[in-house]
């Protein structure tokens, strides 16, 4: 443990994951002065995952889903307020109360929260939901219970691949509407995408990739009923859940000076806010999916990440760097993601995108067992496993070290040929 810091104020804004691990890690790394955290909803931290299955499912309560603290924080808890503004030259931070905090180091970690759909009439009529607060989890786990007659998933990435296999375990009929040609191929190319997509059809999720959805319907009495299709298609739905990806909460730092926008808030290698001028503001770190940051593992490209296991290592990472500005390196986590959909877990490390090359390095996809690998210019980027991560740390360790493409050879259960595909990124 490095020496204590006294004296201080430390203020956390954000009270999710990458927060309450933040908050943890400066106490750990000695911090000792007065601790604030500061959250817009009500609740204390908890665990955003389940939402999208166990809750909807009915397997877990929504209000079951709190984090547990792993150590004493001796900590200010401000929830239910938002914050508003950032006084870099004062050291504020203010609130929508109207009260502000004063600070000498600030750790940010406002995550994202669901994109609308774009109609605002639209999209408050009921039956229309979006998923990611315990709020929305439980009124959609409600309207899961009533039988809904069918349900219309707008959006194939994680939450709505997720939200599909959800109804099918609920035996309720779902429809799936993508703009892309499969599910997924944003962050997993069309190839995966397909056997992803095959995996839902197999279900039972009706599939309609390749289309938008233009309009919602109402009955008239302010209830939606059915979903126009930009070929001219409808489709019947008195559930509509709408799954378009998650903005990030960047907005209350407008003024501040700091290098921020809808993709995130800059920082340099070590996880410090940048201002607009690129300088560090050695007061100031940021984590979770605000954060965006050079990753070194892709050529020191800016990368902003929405995945459980990398908030956690980022935010522990933010709240060491600024216990002790001197006891940090630069942030080099490799990425990992996990989904389940219709009880097969899909797992992933590293970032696929730019990857020009493919192969299915273990198993089969026929067999629905697999793992495969993607590459970047002759060397590994990211590994995919689908019910097949006994492999994965084998994988992620050729990610880490960016070993050439393909990688691992002569391993068992390994196929015959092993041809290098295209991913299908556009």
């Amino acid at each position: 443990m490095s020496a204590s810091v006294v004296a201080e104020r430390a203020v956390v804004v954000g009270a999710g994951l990458a927060g309450l691990r933040g908050a943890e890690a400066l106490r750990r790394a000695g911090f000792t002065g007065s601790l604030t955290l500061v959250g817009a909803e009500a609740h204390r931290p908890y665990d955003r995952p389940p939402l999208s299955k166990h809750v909807l499912t009915g397997a877990v309560a929504a209000d079951a889903t709190t984090l547990p603290s792993f150590l004493p924080l001796e900590a200010e808890w401000r929830l239910g307020t938002a914050v508003t503004g950032l006084d870099r030259r004062n050291g504020r931070v203010r609130l929508a109360d109207g009260s502000s905090l004063a600070f000498d180091r600030l750790l940010i970690a406002t995550g994202t929260r669901a994109r609308a759909w774009p109609n605002p009439h639209e999209g408050r009529l009921a039956g229309v939901h979006s998923i990611r607060s315990r709020e929305d989890a439980t009124a959609l786990r409600t309207a899961l219970a009533a039988g809904p007659r069918r349900v219309l998933v707008i959006g194939g990435g994680f939450i709505g691949c997720e939200m599909a296999s959800a109804c099918r375990t609920l035996g309720i009929p779902v429809t799936l509407v993508e703009p892309s040609t499969a599910p997924l191929a944003r962050v997993l190319g069309t190839h995966m995408g397909d056997v992803i997509g095959a995996l839902h059809t197999a279900r039972g999720v009706e599939m309609r990739c390749g289309t938008e959805v233009e309009w919602l319907e109402d009955d008239g009495r302010g209830r939606v009923v059915r979903a126009h299709l930009s070929g001219g298609d409808r489709i019947e739905a008195d559930l509509v859940v709408v799954a378009l990806g998650a903005v990030r909460n960047t907005e209350w730092l407008a003024g501040s000076g700091l290098s921020a926008d809808a993709g995130g808030l800059d920082c340099d290698a070590d996880g410090y806010a940048l201002d607009t001028e690129g300088r560090v503001d050695a007061r100031v770190a940021a984590a979770g999916d605000v954060a965006r940051f050079p990753h070194p593992l892709y050529d020191g490209r800016r990368v902003a990440l929405e995945h459980w296991s990398h908030a956690v290592a980022q935010a522990e990472h933010a709240g060491r760097l600024l216990a002790d500005r001197k006891a940090c390196s630069h942030y080099a986590a490799v990425p990992t993601f996990w989904s389940t959909q219709h009880g097969i877990n899909i797992k992933s490390v590293g970032l696929t995108e730019g990857a020009d090359g493919l192969v299915i390095a273990q198993g089969s996809p026929k067999e629905g067992r697999f793992l495969a690998v993607y590459g970047r210019e002759g060397r590994c980027i990211a590994a995919l496993s689908v019910d097949c991560a006994r492999w994965l740390p084998a994988y992620a360790a050729q990610v880490a070290a960016r070993a050439p493409f393909p990688p691992i050879h002569g391993a068992i259960d390994q196929p015959e040929h092993r041809p290098v595909l295209p991913p299908g990124f556009s």
